[in-house]
């Protein structure tokens, strides 16, 4: 996580001397080294200035500068004029010009040194070229190379000499001038350069192209290896004509146009001058292009701008550089070879240089930060404590960079300039010479350590001057006897540190100015870096591996998965994230913590890898934010991806936060972790940050988070161990909690309670382990141990080992009867499953145990030992079992003997088996009794014991289909058919019972038996068809009506004789009451009224047809009109039946109940109270009953006299004389007189008179 603003490179120095105005400027940096800048403009002069734009010299010549170029070293610059024909040549190292006189005539026009040896070319106006050999001062003068003047050419790596001229002609020659190869072109050469072309072949690194811009328009690439094919490249008109070029990379081509253009093009031979990249970097025009190899970078100039791409993304704009006071724009472009200064000349004749890299110096001092920010300045800034950076202008420009707490310490080569850092201002103190050449610098609030040449030198950086302290000023280590050269060193608050080639890490203690610990190392230690406190020390060795030194307790942990290209390591100096640091190469930081406190014991992971920016060098790690310095002398931040959690969580997604739980747990930041799953709330979460607390012993957090999630148990364990102060014991228990339970014995054995690890393998039941430690911590142990392990080889089935067990676990002493119980109980089973059967029977009969009999008895029965299992069930009481074997091994005699104890019916059905084969039926059938197999009893009584009686009683009690079927079977042997019917119904054989029914003329037994069961539609059916062809209308009425086919019942009810008891009229008024079908009802009702016949029929049937089809009005008037007629045949009782039933149903439906029928009714139900009363004696109620009765005496004809005579009587009885005497009265009409009882007629005249 990075961002890039622009760079904007510093501008170093600006050159303009009124001596070049209207004329070009000309310069050439210093080859390799770029410390001096040759320059020259139209005043016959070239001037020589330092890196910092200091004039050096200046070399005055007899015309202007034609041409000037340094060698490959940069030690010769070499000068040409057009006034001369000597060259001038400046030593770099001397500051001294001399003269070489070419020996030619003409005016030269070109020169060039050679890239790999001391060899210089110049060539004339006239096309004559003389080849210099600076190294033995040789001269070869070539006259004719070509016709015209030699205005281009360019060496190669094989010191091959090409050159064109205005001659329209490109030669290649040899270092002695000879002619190799020569070709001729449409337009005058310039911008000659020799470079690879990829082809598909094997790879050349020879250098056999010579490339060459022709006329301005066309980019001409000649093949010394294909010289007839030489490739022509044109461009589109629209970028104008080519300015320049530059070969780089893999075969490509950097190609500047004059309409403000620049164009990327490939050689390689497929894609040969396509355009893989193109930008309009300037909109009037562009006049030069470069390219920094070192830097990977390029820049084109054009207008007044600058623009600087990147090499590897060119899309990518590194910097924008705007001389805005340039207007008449801009001309050439160079970088020094190193990349850090680019010049630029203007058409104003003025020169800048700009710095576009920096050497990466820097250092941090806990959270502050040193860095240079521009040759000769260094900025000390504290952003963490967010102090305002200070800029500290330096005398030189330094190689080396140190921060202290109060200092800063700058140098080069032997000396050092140290700086004073007060709060708003920084003070020059001293400087100091060393004895050898200062690779690095280190300092403390007090003390400076430099290493030079294998010592390091301690001092004070300002001394107190105090005698007593003089011993302590300063220091060289090692001391002369020792032979090592120290390759490393660091500087803490409290120790000096410095790693030697022989391996060894020196700790001196600088408080008591003594050695206080060394650490040896089996190969030398090449960098070293302390933690901030010093406590651990982090270094890479010679064979870049690299450690984790803790020098308290002096134990050494690697560093895993580190890279050999690491370039140096940070540590974290956030105060609460201790254990984490960086290390870094060129491309990626590599986050690594070290974990002390862990159950598993101190150890480094790694926690994950972020990218690092080109040339970004990091200087300080802060709460993973990692500040880099850059070449362009600025900081920048990084964010380490392990670190992503720091930002707002809430705008990351689940599968996003679960990463970031995973990186806080790697980096023990618990209280993340506890944010990242209460916005998760996610229980698998919280089980991962509970885990890591544990692994960490972070005891208390841990019973915060399983307390959050709900886990009581784990918190009440933890809450029982938290107090423990013994480091290995609560590590055992918490690898114990985390299913580690090796490690947890490692741990508890190491600890001061180690029988902790005895009591965990026994809760584990791992018996072989708990029994080996239990040997050597609890010996009285081992009995118990023995028979759990025993019990757990039994079940696995290793019945030796379990027996040897066994026998191992018995105590012999009463205490532990109960346990030594369970041992013997083990040995039998044992000894009878490793083949010892009489020991093992032997010791089960012995045991109490009546369970251990039955489980020896099974294991002998499946080993197909019937006789002893049996014993053995007997005698454990399990007598299904024992007769059940008995049975297998046909030993019926003891079967029989244990037949009155078994309820098992498998085992008397068995017996009774046996039995029956044997011929003893009797004994049999009780066995099949108890086995409740009736089918099996139902036979023996039939087939063999001859009692049908006692089979027939267990058909009808046991309802057994296929004991009916036997029954029947031998009813029917016997010709009783009917009871062969009835059984055959019985067992659900209805076809057949129907069939025997039919052929023995026995179909009313079958239709008896078959109504009164539940029997289908069809078995209905069929029966009426039949009774239908023997014309019993009857029957076959009935029948219908039971399967539903009213019509065809009404037909043979109605065709049915009459009987007495009029039957078929109740069952037709049944089925027209069923069918509620109208045509049906009619017919009927016809029927009844004697319209088929002539014959009426009893008012009755019509009153009960109407009740059945609930016509309740017309039954209601049909009910008076039988009433009336059954009072006037006297049937009084029969009239009060049929009103009171028709009243009832009435009621029942809700329907008004006619005044007559309730007239009616209360004086019948009146006359038939009377008898209750008199009978009772309560002669009133009778005599008013009776009452009721004479006053409608028409209504009872054929008893009027002696209603009369008993109202008489009755109101005499009960004291209503006055009612007596008026129906004495009536009894004394003539027409009654005659017809009184003559045991009352006296009595009444008597009353009368």
């Amino acid at each position: 996580m990075c961002n890039f603003p622009l760079f904007v490179p510093q501008q170093v120095f600006s050159l303009i001397e009124k001596s070049w105005s209207g004329s070009s400027v000309q310069f050439a940096w210093q080859k390799t080294l770029g410390n001096f800048l040759a320059v020259t403009g139209g005043d016959r002069t070239v001037s020589i200035f330092d890196r910092h734009g200091q004039k050096i010299n200046e070399i005055t010549l007899p015309g202007n500068c034609v041409t000037l170029d340094w060698d490959k070293d940069g030690d010769t610059l070499a000068i040409i004029t057009d006034k001369s024909s000597a060259i001038y040549l400046w030593d770099a190292n001397t500051n001294k010009t001399s003269q070489l006189d070419s020996g030619m005539r003409d005016a030269m026009s070109f020169l060039l040194w050679s890239r790999v040896g001391s060899l210089l070319a110049i060539g004339t106006t006239k096309g004559n070229l003389l080849i210099y050999n600076r190294q033995t001062s040789r001269k070869i003068p070539v006259l004719g190379k070509h016709t015209k003047r030699i205005t281009c050419g360019c060496w190669s790596t094989e010191n091959l000499l090409a050159l064109g001229g205005e001659d329209k002609m490109i030669t290649i020659s040899n270092q002695e001038g000879d002619t190799i190869r020569q070709t001729s072109v449409n337009s005058e050469p310039s911008d000659m350069q020799f470079s690879v072309m990829k082809t598909d072949e094997r790879v050349s690194t020879r250098e056999s192209t010579v490339s060459v811009v022709v006329g301005k328009k066309t980019l001409f690439l000649f093949n010394l290896n294909d010289p007839d094919n030489p490739i022509d490249l044109k461009f589109q008109q629209s970028y104008g004509s080519i300015v320049t070029y530059r070969w780089y990379g893999d075969g490509y081509i950097m190609i500047g146009f004059s309409r403000g253009c620049f164009v990327v093009i490939s050689t390689h031979i497929r894609e040969i001058g396509q355009e893989i990249f193109q930008a309009h970097n300037h909109k009037d025009n562009l006049t030069s292009i470069a390219i920094s190899q070192s830097l990977n970078k390029a820049a084109s100039c054009g207008d007044n701008c600058i623009k600087i791409h990147d090499l590897s993304d060119l899309r990518e704009m590194y910097a924008i550089i705007n001389l805005d006071d340039e207007n008449k724009g801009v001309e050439q472009l160079a970088w020094t070879d190193d990349g850090q200064l680019l010049a630029v000349s203007t058409r104003r004749a003025s020169l800048h240089v700009f710095l576009t890299k920096l050497p990466i110096l820097g250092d941090a001092c806990s959270t502050r930060i040193a860095y240079l920010t521009s040759l000769l300045e260094v900025t000390i800034a504290n952003h963490v404590e967010g102090e305002l950076p200070v800029t500290v202008s330096v005398e030189v420009e330094p190689s080396f960079v140190a921060i202290g707490v109060y200092h800063l310490a700058v140098g080069m080569n032997n000396r050092a300039w140290f700086y004073a850092l007060g709060e708003n201002n920084v003070k020059k103190l001293k400087d100091v010479e060393y004895l050898g050449t200062v690779a690095n610098m280190h300092l403390n609030s007090d003390y400076a350590a430099a290493l030079f040449e294998g010592k390091v030198q301690l001092h004070m950086i300002e001394s107190e001057g105090l005698d007593a302290q003089e011993e302590r000023e300063t220091r060289l280590f090692p001391a002369d006897d020792d032979k090592c050269r120290i390759l490393c060193h660091a500087l803490t608050g409290d120790f000096l540190i410095y790693g030697t080639d022989t391996g060894v890490i020196h700790y001196f203690y600088i408080e008591d100015w003594q050695y206080v610990n060394e650490y040896r190392h089996p190969v030398g230690v090449r960098k070293i870096f302390p933690d901030p406190n010093g406590t651990r020390l982090a270094f890479i060795d010679e064979k870049s591996d690299g450690f984790v030194y803790c020098p308290v307790s002096d134990r050494l942990y690697e560093i895993p998965n580190f890279s050999p290209t690491i370039k140096g390591i940070l540590w974290e100096n956030w105060p609460m994230d201790k254990g984490v640091f960086v290390a870094y190469d060129d491309d990626k930081a590599y986050t690594y913590v070290f974990h002390k406190d862990a159950i598993q014991g101190s150890k480094v992971i790694l926690a994950g890898g972020t990218d690092v920016p080109f040339s970004h060098k990091p200087l300080l790690l802060y709460n993973g934010e990692l500040t880099c310095q850059t070449q362009s002398g600025k900081t920048n931040n990084i964010y380490l991806s392990t670190h992503s959690f720091l930002g707002n969580l809430k705008d990351f997604g689940p599968n996003e936060l679960v990463e970031m739980l995973t990186q806080t747990l790697m980096l023990k930041r618990f209280s993340e972790a506890w944010e990242i799953c209460r916005l998760l709330n996610d229980p698998s979460g919280w089980n991962e940050l509970a885990k890591a607390c544990l692994y960490h012993m972070e005891v208390d957090f841990a019973i915060r988070v399983y307390r959050t999630f709900g886990n009581a148990g784990m918190v009440m364990s933890l809450e029982q161990i938290k107090g423990i102060e013994d480091h290995n014991l609560l590590a055992g228990h918490l690898a114990m909690f985390t299913g580690d339970f090796n490690l947890a014995q490692d741990l508890y054995l190491a600890s001061s309670r180690p029988t902790a690890a005895l009591e965990m393998r026994k809760d584990l039941q791992h018996w072989d382990s708990a029994l080996q430690l239990a040997k050597r911590l609890a010996p009285d142990q081992i009995p118990f141990i023995s028979k759990e392990y025993a019990m757990q080889l039994e079940f696995t089935g290793d019945y030796i080992n379990a027996l040897v067990h066994y026998e191992k676990g018995i105590t012999k002493d009463n205490k532990y009867q109960e346990h030594d119980e369970a041992c013997l109980a083990g040995i039998a089973q044992m000894s009878i499953r490793t083949g010892d059967i009489r020991r093992g029977v032997n010791q089960a009969i012995k045991h109490p145990s009546r369970l251990l009999k039955r489980d020896c008895g099974t294991i002998l029965e499946s080993m197909k030992q019937f006789s002893e299992a049996a014993q053995l069930y007997e005698k454990g009481q399990y007598y299904d079992k024992a007769a059940s074997v008995y049975i297998r091994c046909k030993n019926w005699a003891k079967v029989g003997e244990l037949l009155s104890y078994v309820s098992s019916p498998k085992i008397h059905l068995q017996y009774a088996k046996a039995k029956e084969a044997d011929g003893s039926y009797k004994e049999a059938v009780m066995a099949y009794e108890n086995a409740k197999q009736w089918d099996s009893v139902i036979r023996l009584y039939l087939d063999h014991l001859n009692n049908p009686e006692k089979a027939v009683n267990v058909v009808r009690e046991t309802q057994s289909l296929d004991g009916a079927k036997m029954v029947a079977r031998f009813f029917l042997k016997l010709g009783d058919y009917g009871s062969a019917i009835q059984f055959l119904v019985m067992s659900k054989c209805n076809n057949e019972a129907f069939t025997l029914a039919q052929q023995h003329n026995k179909m009313e037994i079958y239709a008896d038996i078959i109504s009164s069961e539940n029997t289908s539609d069809e078995d209905y059916q069929s029966i009426a068809l039949y009774f239908e062809g023997e014309k019993k209308h009857f029957q076959a009425g009935k029948f219908f009506l039971l399967c539903g086919q009213y019509a065809r019942a009404l037909k043979h009810f109605i065709k049915s004789p009459n009987t007495e008891d009029n039957l078929s009229i109740e069952m037709a008024i049944e089925t027209v009451g069923q069918a509620k079908d109208e045509a049906l009802t009619n017919q009927l009702i016809d029927y009844l009224m004697g319209e088929s016949d002539g014959m009426p029929k009893d008012a009755k049937y019509l009153f009960r047809l109407y009740m059945a089809l609930k016509q309740y009005r017309e039954a209601a008037r049909t009910a008076i009109i039988i009433a009336r007629e059954e009072q006037c045949s006297g049937n009084y009782r029969n009239a009060h039946d049929v009103l009171f039933s028709m009243y009832s149903e009435l009621k029942t439906q809700k329907i008004k109940i006619p005044s007559e029928m309730a007239t009616n009714l209360m004086i019948l139900h009146s006359y038939i109270l009377v008898k209750a009363h008199v009978k009772r004696g309560d002669h009133m109620k009778g005599a008013r009953m009776l009452i009721r009765v004479a006053n409608n005496i028409s209504k009872f004809p054929s008893h009027i006299v002696p209603i009369l005579t008993s109202t008489v009587i009755e109101c005499h009885r009960a004291g209503l004389k006055n009612s007596a005497f008026n129906f004495a009265a009536m009894l004394m009409r003539p027409e009654y007189r005659n017809k009184i009882d003559p045991k009352y007629k006296k009595k009444i005249e008597a009353m009368v008179r």
